[in-house]
């Protein structure tokens, strides 16, 4: 049964000066909050190897930041922002990013009621002369409200992921209040980040450093990535007071055969950093039991897990997953979910959880929620009474279950 849930239970009062803008110099000087056996204390995040249990794995989303936001303008001199967020034609982000000559896009088309359809050219491209000699060009396929298909053309035969690093900007989230600059380039993207496609940072990533990953292998745990694509959603809040008016967004995700079978022989504490990481790991049960009752995968409906009672096992339904692949001859899991994670939500993967503090009323604070068994005021109230920076740049948190033995 889809829960009853109010959001307006999920407010708090998160003062503009308590959004960092900027993040700190180094990555792993962040206040760390950990949460643990119903118990709030506070560390620097450097310290999160002697925090983690050693019998443990670690599952990072090595997504990638793409500078998908394109600033065009008519001829009229009207400027028009066309942010990127999900490959049309070509369908595949792979595929879209290698053309050279044309591809089409779902996008959020900032003063869209400005553009009347004729095809836009960069805004003051004569400014820098390879960006001049791309000719980058959209044209409206068509448009609901807000978003709407742009087709893009260029010349000289690059391929658009080159064209997008040449001619946009990398999206930082609109509650910051400025404009991109240049740290953001450097600091709004992981340092383990590899496979394009997101349009916001997986920012619990942030925090980590070459030296908190070596520290953390040292404790003999094991390091492992999944990629989900973060879409432009993650900035939405939610609009309605039902929670279950509210409609998730799709995300693509991928997971490496030998990573389920890594999960599916699993008897330690899994470890997720960030929400996008649990919301992958999550969604693996239902894609597993499609594969039982379906004979193959199928993207997560956003209400599949409140709709029904599972008989499956976790690990009947990772065989499930695991047996599709080799039958078929795959090496990898693709799919979709739009899965939300509220209170009342059965967590079948993750143990632990490495996060940041999020906005309120967001469906990030719901899956919080859920992960602490209902207690993310103690979280929060903590968190604002000692000078914790929130949101995307700001500081970091550990939550274990309640079931779940902490570190050292």
């Amino acid at each position: 049964m889809i829960p009853v849930i109010h959001i307006d239970d999920y407010n708090y009062d998160l003062p503009d000066e308590r959004i960092a803008k900027y993040p700190l110099p180094e990555r792993d000087s962040s206040k760390l909050l950990r949460y643990a056996g119903g118990k709030v204390d506070e560390f620097i995040f450097k310290d999160i190897p002697g925090l983690l249990p050693e019998d443990s794995m670690m599952v990072f989303n090595e997504t990638k930041v793409v500078p998908a936001r394109l600033h065009f303008q008519r001829e009229s001199g009207a400027h028009i922002e066309i942010f990127c967020l999900e490959p049309i034609d070509p369908p595949e982000y792979n595929t879209s990013f290698a053309a050279t000559a044309r591809c089409s896009w779902k996008c959020v088309i900032g003063n869209a009621k400005r553009w009347k359809g004729d095809v836009l050219s960069l805004s003051n491209p004569e400014n820098d002369e390879a960006v001049a000699g791309m000719a980058l060009k959209a044209s409206l396929i068509d448009r609901d409200r807000q978003t709407g298909t742009v087709e893009f053309n260029w010349e000289g035969g690059f391929p658009f992921s080159r064209v997008l690093e040449i001619c946009g900007t990398i999206p930082i989230p609109p509650y910051l209040n400025r404009d991109t600059e240049a740290i953001d380039s450097e600091r709004y993207q992981t340092l383990y980040a590899k496979i394009r496609g997101s349009v916001a940072a997986p920012t619990a990533g942030l925090h980590f450093t070459e030296r908190v990953l070596e520290g953390i292998k040292a404790r003999g745990i094991e390091l492992d990535n999944v990629c989900l694509h973060v879409g432009a959603g993650t900035f939405l809040p939610v609009k309605t007071r039902d929670v279950s008016e509210h409609p998730m967004h799709r995300e693509p995700f991928a997971v490496s055969l030998d990573l389920l079978k890594k999960l599916r022989d699993n008897k330690e504490n899994l470890i997720a950093v960030g929400t996008t990481s649990v919301r992958t790991l999550e969604s693996l049960y239902y894609v597993g039991v499609s594969c039982i009752e379906n004979g193959c995968p199928s993207d997560v409906p956003q209400w599949a897990p409140y709709e029904r009672e599972y008989s499956y096992s976790t690990e009947e339904a990772l065989d499930a997953i695991i047996k599709y692949l080799g039958d078929n001859g795959m090496t990898e899991l693709k799919a979709g979910t739009r899965i939300i994670i509220v209170p009342g939500f059965k967590f079948r993967m993750v143990d632990v959880l490495v996060t940041n503090f999020h906005q309120p009323e967001s469906t990030l604070i719901l899956l919080i929620s859920a992960f602490v068994g209902g207690d993310w005021r103690t979280i929060y109230d903590y968190a604002l009474r000692n000078d914790f920076r929130f949101l995307s740049y700001g500081d970091s948190s550990l939550l274990f279950r309640r079931d779940v033995a902490i570190g050292s």
